[in-house]
């Protein structure tokens, strides 16, 4: 039987018993039905995983007993940003959830020219902290070690002045085609639009903050398709995807 993975925001160590939060332990008790004395697992980004025993299922909590470490990754050699213009409602978490999966290291939700929605300043701290439950969720589902964070909403033009590394944006516009890029880093930021792509100035921002506009292939594709096409290209070019 495939053992349940949890992530926990806080220090872990054997020996320990932990109690889980609110969400985590009621999905232990109330959908896995979870009985005292099974296995889980633990991990809290810092590194490895834990195995565990449930030592306490209750209304009240739910403790976890850690027995071993176990020192192992999943995690690919590179360190991967998305720029991601914000979508409408499930195409912005199936983008999170997939783009997790893959290996992103850290998403960052765009205010663009082009979005089709428009979330109040009242809202975005709620709407932040739905996102990084799908991060959470998609990390603990996909045996990763690390639980990728989903950034603050921010302008689009504060944002692509302030990336590092290899900096790609697709456009289905663009000339040359990941493939013909040179990269000798292992930080890569990824820039996708919204539903509705870039405008003309934001291409010129992104270019003129050194961004390389790429084509994923002759046919314009929805922005959820793009930015997982392009992680899987990215992976499989220079990242873990040819590991053996």
């Amino acid at each position: 039987m495939r053992l349940s993975r949890l992530f926990v925001d806080q220090a872990l160590a054997v020996h320990d018993t932990i109690q889980l939060n609110n969400d985590s332990a009621h999905y232990l008790r109330s959908v896995l039905r979870t009985k005292k004395g099974h296995s889980v697992i633990l991990f809290n980004g810092e590194g490895g995983e834990y195995q565990g025993e449930v030592s306490e299922v209750s209304r009240k909590q739910v403790l976890i007993t850690l027995s071993k470490f176990n020192d192992r990754s999943v995690e690919s050699n590179l360190n991967i940003t998305l720029g991601l213009g914000i979508s409408r409602g499930e195409r912005m978490d199936f983008s999170i959830q997939k783009s997790v999966e893959l290996g992103i290291n850290q998403i960052c939700p765009l205010v663009t020219e082009h979005c089709s929605i428009q979330i109040k300043n009242d809202k975005k701290e709620k709407k932040v902290e739905h996102w990084q439950k799908i991060s959470q969720n998609a990390a603990e589902q996909s045996s990763r070690t690390i639980n990728p964070k989903v950034a603050d909403i921010t302008i689009f033009s504060d944002w692509v002045a302030e990336q590092a590394g290899t900096k790609l944006f697709l456009d289905p516009y663009a000339k040359i085609s990941l493939t013909e890029i040179q990269n000798d880093t292992k930080q890569i930021t990824l820039l996708a639009g919204p539903e509705g792509g870039f405008s003309e100035q934001e291409r010129e921002i992104a270019i003129a903050s050194g961004f390389t506009p790429i084509k994923l292939g002759p046919r314009i594709l929805r922005t959820e398709t793009a930015a997982l096409a392009a992680l899987t290209a990215v992976q499989t070019l220079w990242g873990d995807f040819n590991d053996h």
